[in-house]
């Protein structure tokens, strides 16, 4: 029977979940946020911009029989909307969630709660890679610090003191050791997002440089979660039989 699934997507395992999904003959949308212009397009159908809130996805999933919220871990708005939503309809509801990161015996890492609570730690004499994102670097514009901002588009705020860099990852290892060096960077800011990008933490691990690394928002209480894409595919299949 083919089942019709919504996945709200933006990351490598929406991509990848939604393209073994479709060549299983499941009827797949994805729900992209629309914040990236050129973003990763995965199989099946696409949708682009928000639903309107929690009405506004609970109203999309009467012609859905299973929602997976695959976001970024750092989407906790969507993550709050689907599972709100997903109550509301009684929609199955699946959350995709790659693991954070785990430090070794040598890395420097402080965990802080949040963006601000990062940006309180850094020192004027600082020389930082901010790899938090587009939406990140505003919780900086006032520190007096000097930035290296990485982005995939152009933020809407910078630092008084910061170079630009317009990227998108996931980034060679070789390539960020030649970064930190070149910008001569002393301090690592970082969401735990976990997956492929955390090139730029072994770097920073090789140089005994300190990280400060922003805490994931925590899931809604109740909401089944999944670590990755195959143990996703083995849940929605236990769900059909």
């Amino acid at each position: 029977m083919t089942r019709r699934v919504l996945v709200l997507g933006g990351t490598a395992e929406a991509r990848e979940l939604a393209t073994r999904l479709a060549a299983r003959g499941d009827d797949v949308t994805t729900s992209l946020a629309g914040r990236t212009r050129h973003p990763r397009l995965p199989a099946g159908e696409v949708r682009t911009g928000g639903f309107g809130g929690v009405d506004g996805l609970a109203a999309a999933l009467g012609d859905v029989d299973v929602l997976v919220d695959a976001t970024h871990p750092f989407a906790a708005t969507m993550t709050e909307h689907a599972a709100a939503a997903a109550a509301r309809t009684g929609t199955p509801l699946l959350v995709l969630r790659r693991p954070g990161w785990t430090a070794g015996p040598e890395d420097r890492w402080t965990r802080v709660g949040s963006l601000a609570e990062a940006a309180s730690r850094i020192s004027p004499d600082a020389r930082v890679l901010l790899a938090t994102g587009r939406q990140g670097v505003e919780a900086f514009a006032d520190v007096d610090a000097w930035f290296l901002v990485r982005a995939i588009e152009v933020p809407a705020v910078l630092p008084a003191r910061a170079e630009l860099v317009l990227a998108r990852g996931p980034f060679a290892l070789d390539d960020e050791r030649a970064l930190l060096d070149r910008h001569r960077i002393t301090v690592v800011v970082a969401k735990d997002s976990g997956g492929a990008t955390e090139a730029k933490l072994v770097a920073a691990r090789e140089r005994s440089l300190p990280v400060l690394l922003v805490a994931r928002p925590p899931l809604p209480g109740g909401v089944e979660t999944v670590a990755g894409v195959d143990e996703a595919l083995v849940r929605l299949e236990q769900r059909q039989a």
